[in-house]
């Protein structure tokens, strides 16, 4: 997928996740996502900030990132998700379609960003979602380079991925099959519905 085609999938998936976050309940606004010390309301704001994050706001965004990424992004997070929900739904209206991610990262990050925490939000509900499987595959293919980074090192290491749902495979060892969407969330150091590995 060139660049054009990668926001074309990111601006439809965040309207996406707007269309299920309309449907939210109170209590699962509250409810906790997939993402350890997450609410959905942390998450989706999470996800919608990404257009926002210009130099001024990534610098708060990423204030204490010595002490660790993910606890920065944490922080930033639930402080986000202080907002109304009223607020957070005006801020899809306002940003989703706007084609661009924090300034620190390329236009494939904000893909993964959506494509997985869209999960992270829907899963625990009971919820389901499908993006495009060969979306979910340039996704794979950029957390597997950020597998330190997102703890799914020990998960994808020695093991062959291959999906059954498209053209795409990747490493070596014993075979891990499954949809595309699932192969993502494994490299994504997400929990994923895929059988125990084969030999092969």
């Amino acid at each position: 997928m060139d660049r054009e085609a990668v926001w074309d999938v990111v601006v439809a998936q965040r309207r996406h996740l707007h269309d299920h976050l309309r449907d939210l309940s109170a209590a699962e606004w509250e409810a906790p996502s997939a993402c350890a010390g997450w609410r959905v309301r942390d998450v989706a704001a999470h996800v919608i900030s990404a257009p926002q994050l210009r130099w001024r706001a990534t610098a708060r965004a990423t204030s204490g990132m010595w002490r660790g990424y993910n606890a920065a992004i944490l922080r930033d997070g639930q402080r986000r998700g202080q907002a109304s929900i009223a607020d957070i739904l005006t801020q899809y209206d306002d940003w989703a379609g706007v084609r661009r991610g924090p300034l620190t990262v390329t236009h494939v990050e904000p893909l993964v960003d959506v494509l997985v925490h869209t999960q992270d939000i829907l899963r625990p509900l009971g919820r389901s979602h499908q993006p495009p499987p060969e979306a979910a595959a340039v996704a794979a293919d950029r957390c597997r380079l950020l597998a330190p980074l997102l703890g799914s090192t020990r998960a994808i290491r020695g093991v062959r991925l291959r999906a059954t749902d498209l053209d795409w495979e990747r490493g070596r060892g014993p075979l891990v099959e499954g949809p595309m969407l699932e192969l993502l969330l494994l490299c994504a150091g997400r929990h994923a519905d895929l059988p125990e590995r084969s030999p092969g």
